[in-house]
């Protein structure tokens, strides 16, 4: 049975994640284009820059860029969208990643293998003494250590085009905790921040983005002993349940419990670093 306690949980939550239950995909397009091309105004940077998997979440916010950087071009200002493909090795969805960038057409496509970099350091620590539990212990954190190997990439460019870096993040994952600190949780710019991952993928929908793109399975790809694993085998529980949840519906007590529990799990990615 669900306690008052958790009913306040619920709305808390979805309120501290700025969701709404229902939105208007194509205000929702346009308001967050409005903010991208404001934030380059007011910081005077010339750049939009991000990394592009083949997902939704970074299908979406490509577009988005590419189009707040053409808005911004409207009004007289120098800006343009780098697109970054960083794969770790090869990636095994390579084509839908290429369907993407096909589909959000980017001022410019920059490619970084992150493999040499994220294997160097894996070895360097353990070169230093760093012992781990299990080879599944060391595969998730060389995942980590690819996820933020790839923020270091978009950073330099960002830094060499006077960018700002757009993350991908929103509400489902952030709830979740679902991104690795500092590595896709790190960025200037979060356009899809207060989206459910059913409304990311009704924006999807309005920009007009490939089906197989809007409907794939979503899978942030980072450990290698199992790879394309399914964000929700990872989660324990389906994004339908997540954004249920945070849209204020009823979902099942074993679900509640593990979005409630994860979410205070994770808090402390949500924040700015502790201070004394």
């Amino acid at each position: 049975m669900t306690t008052p306690n958790q009913d306040d949980s619920q709305q808390c939550i979805a309120e501290a994640l700025e969701v709404r239950s229902t939105i208007d995909p194509q205000r929702e397009i346009e308001r967050r284009v409005g903010f991208l091309c404001d934030q380059l105004l007011e910081t005077g940077q010339q750049a939009l820059v991000l990394g592009i998997s083949g997902g939704v979440d970074s299908t979406v916010a490509g577009r988005l860029a590419q189009l707040a950087v053409e808005k911004a071009r409207d009004r007289d200002v120098k800006a343009r969208f780098y697109a970054m493909r960083l794969p770790y090795g090869t990636q095994q969805d390579e084509d839908e990643a290429q369907s993407a960038l096909l589909f959000i057409a980017p001022d410019e496509t920059l490619t970084t293998d992150v493999k040499p970099a994220s294997d160097a350091m894996l070895d360097a620590l353990e070169q230093g003494g760093l012992v781990f539990d299990d080879v599944g212990h060391r595969d998730f954190v060389l995942g980590n250590i690819k996820a933020r190997q790839r923020m270091i990439a978009q950073y330099a460019v960002a830094g060499a085009k006077r960018g700002l870096v757009v993350g991908t993040d929103q509400a489902a994952e952030a709830m979740m905790g679902f991104f690795t600190k500092y590595g896709d949780g790190a960025c200037d710019l979060a356009p899809l921040t207060g989206l459910t991952k059913g409304q990311v993928r009704e924006l999807g929908r309005a920009l007009g983005a490939p089906s197989q793109l809007i409907e794939k399975a979503p899978t942030a790809d980072l450990e290698s002993l199992r790879p394309q694993l399914s964000d929700e085998e990872a989660l324990g529980v389906s994004y339908q349940q997540i954004d249920a949840f945070l849209t204020g519906e009823s979902v099942d007590e074993q679900a509640r419990t593990t979005i409630i529990d994860t979410y205070r799990r994770t808090e402390h990615k949500r924040q700015l670093p502790r201070t004394p």
